[in-house]
């Protein structure tokens, strides 16, 4: 299914980094690199201030808003996080759209990777070990510590880090200007701490790779193979900026990770079913390019790769409109995987292009008789009646989608969708208005609101609703301006 899309601006933003794990051996050993930071942040507030700087993202970033990326990254993190120590917060993963290897970790158990990573990562221990190692930076809260050594090193640095933090909210290029300006003084006491976090969250996240029966050579392969590649580049990937990759580093998890146990580990359908996707889709590569890929890869693929190169040339296919081709690869590999969410949403797809909107919703109604809570199933269905314009039946199906699943764009997208083709104007105001509040855009959200309200009954339920809900998103809104101050 192809949903909310939206043109974006480039955002400067401080990424932590990602190293190497150990063991209880002394070469694991680590130095003390001070408190949990609890004289700095409590835990709730860096929940406070992860979920405005969540908004800020959503509004200025162009994140993956994909059902079936969206669950493949949330299920290995909390696959990892599972496996995880000192998990204080909720965590979230998500996915940005940029070519740039790179991932981020910030405030409130929030984890950012890019599209970028799925074309270097070539298995799925590889795209792990970079997400455990966010992880760590997170569970140590490296952040709050970074901000409590500089306290440290002089009583003004504290101040204008809060006020460079809450800048960065409001204004992510000033606000990361500003904190670099604050901390200039100190810069080689900097640049030795973020090293002590990046040993400790290699270590950590190495541990957790374990724990979570991930290839723990995953690590010092994938950092070996971006530092032969990018050795000699004048301008290196992001990820490389973020997360430097010395020699003694990459030395470091070699040796950490020939520690553990070794095993073998089998490869993942689901990975590579993703990575399709994103080659297909999200990585800014012209269809003809993209299906060029798929098929000097196919040449020497096993037979499971096979299935998830045949997927993502479908993608390519249906995204072009050669269906006959597209069918001829999707027919067959839901054949012999009919519950395969994968290829369920391409065949939808496929289904709406072709506005063959009955077989699709035959299909997931089907597939939701054994998967009823599924949300890929669910936003799909709904995504099919919107098209076949059964507006009403989509609308009782989203008003519960958005209930269960509220920070899903796609889902109050559709609404909105839904309600303005049924003529309820009020409706689609409230449905644009939650997408708006998910994007930090307090006036607009208030104003949509306020609106929708104007146009109710006087003292129906729907202007009760609408009016108590103006009254939380102004608490939102006053919560969001004190950050920023």
């Amino acid at each position: 299914m192809q949903l909310f899309k939206k043109a974006t601006t480039s955002l400067l933003i401080a990424s932590i980094a990602l190293s190497s794990p150990a063991m209880a051996t002394s070469y694991n050993d680590l130095p003390d690199i001070g408190t949990v930071a609890a004289g700095t942040l409590s835990v709730e507030k860096e929940i406070e201030y992860g979920d405005a700087y969540m908004r800020m993202l959503r509004s200025s970033q162009p994140i993956v808003n994909d059902p079936l990326m969206s669950d493949y990254v949330s299920a290995l993190g909390a696959k990892l996080v599972a496996n995880a120590n000192d998990v204080k917060t909720p965590f979230e993963f998500f996915l940005i759209r940029n070519r740039d290897i790179n991932a981020f970790a910030f405030f409130g158990g929030h984890v950012a990777l890019h599209t970028g990573l799925f074309l270097h990562a070539q298995t799925e221990s590889e795209l792990a070990s970079v997400v455990a190692h966010e992880i760590a930076h997170l569970t140590q809260r490296h952040l709050a510590r970074a901000m409590e050594e500089q306290a440290r090193q002089t009583p003004l640095t504290m101040a204008a880090l809060i006020g460079s933090l809450m800048l960065a909210i409001a204004a992510p290029q000033a606000g990361i200007a500003a904190a670099q300006a604050t901390t200039a003084a100190s810069i080689q006491g900097q640049i030795n701490y973020t090293r002590s976090n990046e040993k400790e969250a290699d270590r950590i996240g190495l541990d957790t790779l374990s724990r979570s029966g991930f290839d723990v050579n995953a690590m010092p392969r994938f950092f070996t193979r971006m530092a032969d590649q990018y050795r000699f580049a004048t301008k290196p990937p992001q990820f490389l900026l973020t997360h430097p990759l010395p020699d003694s580093r990459i030395t470091d998890s070699r040796i950490r990770a020939q520690q553990y146990p070794q095993h073998t580990v089998p490869l993942s359908p689901e990975y590579h079913l993703a990575r399709a996707r994103v080659i297909a889709r999200f990585a800014g590569i012209e269809p003809a390019a993209a299906e060029d890929w798929f098929d000097r890869e196919l040449k020497n693929a096993s037979p499971a790769q096979a299935q998830s190169l045949n997927y993502g040339k479908a993608l390519v296919n249906i995204d072009r409109r050669e269906f006959a081709k597209a069918e001829a690869l999707i027919n067959p590999l839901l054949k012999v995987q009919p519950n395969n969410l994968f290829y369920l949403d391409a065949a939808t797809d496929l289904d709406v292009a072709q506005k063959q909107y009955d077989s699709a919703l035959k299909r997931l109604n089907k597939a939701l008789e054994s998967q009823p809570a599924n949300r890929v199933l669910l936003i799909n269905r709904d995504y099919v009646l919107v098209k076949a314009g059964r507006f009403k039946q989509a609308i009782g199906g989203l008003v519960k989608y958005t209930h269960r699943f509220p920070t899903d764009i796609n889902g109050w997208s559709l609404l909105q969708e839904a309600y303005d083709s049924d003529g309820v104007r009020h409706g689609a105001l409230a449905a644009q208005a939650e997408i708006y509040a998910l994007q930090g855009r307090w006036p607009k959200a208030i104003n949509n609101y306020t609106q929708a309200s104007q146009l109710v009954d006087l003292g129906s339920l729907d202007q009760a609703r609408y009016d108590a809900r103006i009254d939380q998103l102004r608490v939102q809104e006053a919560r969001y301006a004190q950050l920023e101050r």
